[in-house]
C-alpha cells in the first residue's frame, strides 16, 4: 500500500488522468442504460403513468417470481423481440433483471431502437424482494 501512495505522489498527472477517465467511464455507462429508479419510484410510475416492466431474466427465473404484469423478454433475445414492445413506445419502460447486471445493456439497446423513456430498476428483483414487494409465481 505504501508503494501505491508513492506511485501517486511520483506520478500525479498519470493518477489524475486515471481518476478522470474512470469517472467519465462510469458516468457514460450510467447514461447509456437510462436512469435508475427505486422500487417505490417504479410503483409510482406504474400507477401514475402506466409504466411497463420488461423483465430480462431467463424464463426459469421469471417463473420463480416476477413483478405483476411484467413482460418477460430475456436479454439474450431482446434484439429479436423488440417489435413486441412497439405498442408500449409511448409509455415509460423499466428494465428489471436479477441484480441490475443486464439492465444497462438492455436499456442501451432499447434507446438505440428509438425508445426514449427507458429506466432501470435499481438493484433488480433482488432489491424488489428485499423490500417485501409482491411477486407473482408461475
Amino acid at each position: 500500500m505504501e508503494q501505491f501512495f508513492e506511485f501517486i505522489a511520483n506520478n500525479p498527472f498519470l493518477a489524475g488522468a486515471f481518476v478522470l477517465l474512470l469517472a467519465l467511464f462510469v458516468r457514460n455507462e450510467m447514461r447509456r442504460g437510462g436512469q435508475t429508479v427505486t422500487a417505490q419510484q417504479l410503483v409510482d410510475l406504474i400507477n401514475r403513468e402506466g409504466a411497463v416492466v420488461v423483465d430480462v431474466r431467463d424464463k426459469k427465473e421469471y417463473r420463480e417470481g416476477h413483478i405483476v404484469d411484467s413482460l418477460n423478454i430475456p436479454h439474450t433475445v431482446l434484439g429479436d423481440r423488440l417489435r413486441e414492445l412497439e405498442k408500449h413506445r409511448q409509455k415509460p419502460l423499466v428494465i428489471a433483471c436479477k441484480m441490475g447486471q443486464h439492465s444497462g445493456a438492455a436499456g442501451t439497446m432499447l434507446r438505440k431502437a428509438g425508445f426514449e423513456n427507458v429506466a432501470r430498476l435499481r438493484g433488480g428483483l433482488t432489491e424488489w424482494r428485499g423490500q417485501n414487494l409482491p411477486v407473482v409465481k408461475g
